[in-house]
């Protein structure tokens, strides 16, 4: 589950423009930029210790409402800067328009590979939101042209691995290469995609 982090101004892989994708729209969930007013939401994923064991980088939970502010203004300034397809998005509920995390698509150093991420509410796993999110976020990177997308899971995050295989990613090994950390790391290509739109 990739935190979502600091990248720097114009760290986009080549890939030339603006953050565009303001709204993915999937089945059941609509992924759009994060704004201050998420903060609530946020912290009932980003402040529940769960969540924050299993995030790479490591990054404690957060702990206030203030604190999680400050990181949604962080976030969104940052994202200002992303080129695309990289970005940070607020995972909401079609239905009702509740946030119940985050998803991310973030520059992976130093080898121009995007990683994907998604940071749930405990209380929503469970109900196939995450392959949902990593999908449309798959789908998303493959129409801008990115080749391939990847994802970083600690060994013992048995949910996670479940998942990036439920949406066909393959598992290339173990590696101490990113975050500092042993992490399992799989990839996804156009090709792999084996759920439908949406699912």
């Amino acid at each position: 589950m990739p935190l979502p982090r600091p990248a720097a101004a114009g760290d986009g892989g080549g890939y030339r423009g603006p953050m565009a994708a303001d709204r993915l729209v999937t089945e059941r969930l609509v992924l759009r930029g994060w704004d201050a007013g998420d903060a609530g939401a946020a912290l009932v994923a980003y402040g529940d210790a769960e969540v924050a064991r299993w995030l790479t980088p490591t990054m404690d939970k957060v702990g206030d409402l203030a604190a999680m502010r400050l990181l949604l203004q962080q976030w969104v300034a940052e994202d200002a800067r992303m080129m695309t397809p990289a970005g940070r998005w607020a995972v909401e509920l079609r239905d009702t328009g509740q946030v119940i995390g985050g998803a991310t698509l973030l520059p992976l150093p130093p080898d121009d590979e995007y990683e994907i991420g998604w940071q749930l509410q405990p209380q929503e796993w469970g109900h196939g939101y995450a392959t949902e999110a990593g999908l449309a976020l798959a789908r998303w990177a493959f129409e801008q042209g990115i080749e391939q997308v990847v994802a970083l899971v600690r060994p013992a995050n048995t949910r996670a691995v479940a998942m990036v295989r439920r949406i066909g990613m393959e598992w290339v090994g173990e590696t101490e290469k990113y975050h500092g950390l042993r992490l399992q790391q799989f990839r996804l290509r156009p090709g792999d995609l084996t759920a439908p739109p949406g699912r």
